[in-house]
């Protein structure tokens, strides 16, 4: 199964929720989109599963024509970051519910319910109420009815957010094995770029409506094709400046400079962009060759195995991240080390040169 998107867009009014998008999702791996809240996930995937109608363009499923198809006739399922069980059902009925409504026989309802609860360890509770239940075991009960229904696209619409962290790591690892060899488009909705490279498969970046970039996650992770890529894709946010180009050197401003290779040394001289990811700008000098950056420490957060500064430099606001204890107290001048070998390099307008 394949699922294609040809070019859709959504608007309503005059506000365009979904910027002209086109996409392959093919079976067999995640298929992850990323992006912050208001990115436009939510509103892709709603035209996706058919519960919006898109404003042009198609969406294919196999080859076959679905834009104007209702949910039911796409035969899909949707899980939210909200448990959405019917209350007054137990756990069976509530997994049993849509092999129900497609007049499938009870024999046939019996075992595909029991195979997926045994799959999300869900059998000693399919005689209770989803008010009986924890926030985990509710999540595993709407992922357990996605299961049984063996739909043919699966949306999971940031389906763990909801849930405590040891619950989120827990389900994060099964989700990817609970839908290997069922031959269904799976997309999975996030706003955490650790959580995307954590599933793998492919990733569609988006911001204001629109995919930035899509490919396998690892590959995108790497090289990034724009600045806007590299920002979604980065937590906490990916550190950039304006630098200055000059025969064979980048500078940052009169005193802080580096060589440049490859690529970078080869371009043209003038101003660009450089963004590095705040596991490589330290407060403590790594065992590489780094430049030292001087900045005024705004924040520090010691999360117990690492810490987060945040500082300015100039104009621009920076976060230096480093595993360990690193106190660094607010207003205080210190100095962080990059390096430059983990740059990226962009033209003004955004587009990657090195």
């Amino acid at each position: 199964m394949t699922l294609e998107l040809q070019n859709i867009t959504k608007r309503v009014g005059a506000i365009t929720h979904i910027k002209e998008t086109s996409l392959r999702l093919e079976p067999g791996h995640f298929n992850v989109l990323l992006g912050e809240t208001g990115a436009g996930k939510t509103s892709l995937i709603k035209l996706m599963a058919g519960l919006d109608r898109v404003s042009s363009g198609k969406i294919l499923m196999n080859g076959e024509d679905v834009t104007r198809q209702s949910p039911q006739k796409r035969n899909i399922a949707l899980v939210h970051q909200f448990f959405m069980n019917y209350p007054h059902w137990t756990v069976y009925d509530n997994i049993a519910s849509p092999l129900r409504v497609a007049g499938m026989a009870k024999s046939e309802i019996q075992g595909r319910v029991e195979e997926a609860a045994d799959i999300l360890q869900l059998r000693p509770m399919l005689k209770r109420y989803p008010h009986e239940l924890s926030g985990g075991q509710q999540q595993r009960t709407a992922l357990a009815r996605a299961i049984a229904k063996e739909s043919k696209a699966v949306f999971l619409d940031e389906p763990l957010a909801n849930l405590d962290y040891k619950l989120r790591e827990e389900l994060r690892e099964q989700l990817p094995e609970l839908f290997a060899g069922r031959g269904a488009v799976v997309v999975y909705a996030t706003s955490e770029p650790e959580e995307a490279l954590l599933l793998g498969g492919w990733t569609a970046l988006m911001h204001d409506g629109r995919v930035t970039q899509f490919g396998p996650t690892a590959e995108i992770y790497r090289a990034p094709k724009n600045l806007l890529s590299a920002q979604v894709f980065s937590n906490p946010p990916i550190n950039r400046a304006e630098i200055t180009k000059a025969a064979d050197r980048a500078y940052l401003d009169e005193t802080v400079n580096w060589p440049l290779t490859g690529d970078a040394a080869a371009l043209p001289d003038g101003t660009y962009q450089v963004a590095i990811r705040p596991d490589y700008v330290t407060p403590t000098p790594p065992d590489v060759d780094t430049v030292k950056l001087a900045g005024t420490v705004q924040v520090t957060e010691l999360s117990g195995s690492k810490s987060s500064i945040q500082f300015l430099m100039g104009p621009d606001h920076w976060v230096a991240l480093a595993y360990g204890i690193h106190p660094r107290a607010a207003g205080e001048e210190h100095v962080f080390y990059m390096d430059p070998s983990k740059c990226y390099y962009f033209a003004p307008d955004g587009q990657r040169v090195a």
